[in-house]
């Protein structure tokens, strides 16, 4: 059982056990009696430590109900106008490269109030210790889950690994277990988990990775894949944008862990910037087989998109293409892009920072020999 646990020194502390899975998250468009899950602890705390935060001011911005429209075609692109997010955030850092070293005078996240911090999460395990965040079974180390003060949606909030390890923006493979982690401690189908590496959007270069709720369902819950390396959890995504992807359930979590974080580590070393997102799905299936399991969402799908780099400064007026964009989330920054951005437009931009069609399948062949160990 999952319990919150005060210990006057410290945060808020989350500990939690496999046993917290939540084994079916269900909306209540998707069950046969209308019901979705009950909300889970996890979700409960996050939301109400946010919801808290947000009454006490500490936010750039009052984030209310976002107006939301569908675009019009068969990609169902989620498009919601944020104008606030744009004027207030924080200037993102110039990055000039995917390796670039952690710098303790840039803003991290050792800079922030304290009581932006929701709480801790720990892991007990069976053996009485947690993931290093080298990826090493050692001593417990600590996931702070803060709000993300310029927020793009309700719980928006950041997962920083163990921030006085002070970790640039490369994937760890406890960073991404415990991302895998979150999404199934919570009972809510919205709730999302990604990371945008160095190039490819990242704002901070101290690690992290981004948590909160959208309550539309995404293509990529349940978009087609092509077997690559079915046995250790890898595919292709069958439709745009050309993307890898990963499926796990709550069994198979750490071993699918260690062979994203090969992936992540072969983009790395090979300077290819990346954004990666996790959303409860249905599990893999081709345009041949049965579709029967289209509504199941007991299983984590685990998107990594290599794409074309991007450095300096974000610029803040543009349509950044980064990980909900590319999973179909489609935050805007202005009312007329917001009213009159079609599918196709937003095709068009996210083309122009996916790999070309030939050197993503080279990547792909690549990557898929590294899993095997060839």
């Amino acid at each position: 059982m999952s319990n919150l646990k005060a210990d006057p020194t410290m945060s808020l502390q989350y500990v939690y056990t496999n046993q917290d899975f939540v084994t079916d998250a269900r909306r209540s468009t998707d069950s046969s009696s209308g019901m979705a899950s009950p909300p889970a602890k996890f979700d409960t705390t996050i939301q109400a430590g946010w919801a808290d935060r947000m009454e006490k001011g500490l936010f750039r911005y009052h984030l209310g109900n976002l107006q939301t429209r569908i675009l019009p075609g068969s990609r169902g692109y989620v498009a919601q106008l944020n104008i606030q997010r744009g004027i207030e955030r924080r200037k993102p850092q110039e990055i000039l490269s995917i390796q670039q070293e952690f710098s303790a005078k840039q803003f991290n996240f050792n800079k922030i109030n304290p009581e932006e911090i929701i709480f801790e999460m720990i892991k007990d395990t069976e053996r009485g210790t947690a993931l290093h965040h080298s990826g090493q079974l050692h001593q417990p180390c600590r996931m702070v889950v803060l709000v993300n003060v310029s927020p793009l949606e309700f719980g928006h909030c950041l997962f920083v690994p163990e921030p006085s390890c002070c970790l640039p923006q490369v994937l760890t493979r406890f960073a991404i277990q415990v991302g895998i982690e979150s999404v199934l401690l919570s009972s809510d189908p919205g709730f999302r988990v990604g990371f945008n590496s160095l190039g490819a959007f990242a704002s901070v270069n101290h690690l992290h990775l981004h948590g909160y709720y959208l309550d539309h369902e995404l293509k990529i819950e349940s978009m087609p894949v092509k077997p690559l390396l079915p046995e250790r959890g890898f595919y292709r995504l069958l439709d745009f944008p050309a993307g890898l992807l990963f499926y796990t359930e709550s069994e198979e979590l750490e071993k699918v862990a260690r062979a994203i974080c090969e992936v992540t580590d072969f983009l790395v070393d090979g300077n290819i910037a990346h954004n990666l997102f996790m959303t409860r799905g249905c599990p893999p299936y081709d345009h041949r087989q049965n579709e029967k399991n289209l509504c199941s969402r007991k299983g984590v799908r685990i998107a990594v998109w290599p794409r074309i780099s991007c450095f300096g400064a974000k610029e803040e007026s543009s349509f950044n293409v980064a990980l909900c964009e590319l999973a179909g989330h489609l935050p805007f920054k202005n009312k007329k892009d917001y009213e009159l951005t079609t599918e196709k437009d937003v095709i068009d931009i996210i083309q122009r920072y996916v790999l070309p069609d030939e050197e993503f399948h080279r990547l792909e062949q690549q990557l898929t020999r590294h899993l095997m160990g060839l």
